[in-house]
């Protein structure tokens, strides 16, 4: 059964690397899953762009868990010098745009799926979720189908990883900070620089330290990184604006971290979101240490995904290697998507029963 998986995912990856499914424009991509489950006898649910499913023994008494992956890409980078959208196997490597991030987990997580679709007396139900918007943080892709898939236990998120266990993941705010000051002649005593003003919390950015640490990432990271102000050389400026980049911890929730900085600055703070959670699952949770039965390691992940968007413990984890993200000729090799399926399969086993 597992061989048969592995072949029809790797043929499935195949047909969704030669569609374009840019973050928004995932419409024929999230056609291809529902028909890939649909023609297996597997009823499916969609709004918009996502796509999911239920194991066939559904019971509302059971707890619910979740595997997850994205189906949308960033865009072809230029230094691509193969067609991004022409699946091609060479050595052992499937080349194209989202084989690595995300489709050999999605696909995985696919055949994972079916392996314990039928199967009766679970523990746990299972609810395969295929989503859009990822790669931008979107509002129309995990976060907007969340409420339909009801309550959840814990989640497993398919990510490039290379199977290993991403068992805490930075949470992200981003900051648009603004200074102001009193504009006048840059040749008189006049005015009130805001660039002066500003160098004052842009210090208190840099050498804060927060002081709860996490056992998993260290210190809370803030890193300032756009400053814009003046318009001509002879004018004192009015406003000094600046970004924050903010990499939160598990050992805050953003909310904690955006009152600290509005209390210890002048600046007007304005975070762009307070969505992108810092996520963690404990080190004993059995999905966990089914893991590192099987040989994975765990780690913190300093990237962020939909992982962020989840208020239950979840594991980020996946064929592929996260470097290779993004990159120009992406591509994943054949056996980690092989290999991703198999040790899936044999982490969950223990865990909802499967046999």
């Amino acid at each position: 059964m597992i061989e048969q998986l592995q072949k029809d995912s790797l043929e499935l990856l195949k047909q969704l690397i030669s569609i374009s499914s840019f973050s928004k424009e995932e419409d024929q991509t999230a056609d291809v899953i529902e028909q890939f489950l649909q023609t297996r006898d597997i009823k499916t649910l969609r709004k918009l762009n996502n796509v999911w499913a239920y194991n066939k023994h559904f019971d509302p008494k059971k707890p619910t868990m979740l595997l997850n992956s994205h189906h949308d890409t960033v865009k072809p980078n230029s230094g691509y010098t193969r067609d991004p959208f022409a699946p091609t196997v060479e050595d052992g490597k499937l080349y194209g745009l989202g084989s690595n991030d995300a489709g050999g987990c999605l696909v995985s997580l696919i055949a994972t799926f079916l392996y314990f679709y039928e199967q009766e007396g679970l523990s746990y139900n299972v609810c395969l979720a295929a989503t859009a918007e990822e790669e931008i943080s979107g509002n129309n892709g995990l976060e907007y189908v969340l409420p339909e898939l009801g309550e959840l236990e814990f989640a497993i998120v398919g990510e490039p990883t290379l199977m290993n266990l991403a068992i805490a993941e930075r949470g992200l705010l981003v900051l648009d900070c603004v200074t102001t000051g009193k504009a006048g002649h840059a040749a008189r005593e006049e005015g009130d620089n805001a660039i002066y003003k500003a160098l004052k919390d842009i210090d208190w950015f840099r050498n804060y330290r927060f002081s709860k640490v996490s056992e998993m990432f260290g210190p809370l990271k803030m890193s300032v990184t756009i400053i814009n102000a003046g318009s001509q050389h002879n004018v004192v400026p009015a406003t000094c604006t600046f970004t924050v980049d903010v990499r939160v911890t598990d050992a805050y929730a953003n909310e904690e971290v955006l009152k600290i900085i509005r209390t210890n600055v002048d600046c007007k703070v304005t975070p762009r979101s307070v969505r992108l959670k810092p996520s963690s699952i404990d080190k004993e949770h059995p999905i966990v240490l089914s893991g590192i039965a099987l040989g994975r390691t765990t780690y913190g992940s300093p990237t962020t995904s939909d992982q962020a968007l989840l208020s239950i413990p979840s594991l980020k984890v996946g064929p592929g290697d996260s470097a290779r993200s993004h990159m120009a000729d992406e591509y994943v090799f054949v056996n980690e998507v092989e290999e991703g399926i198999k040790l899936y399969i044999e982490m969950l086993k223990p865990v909802i029963n499967g046999k």
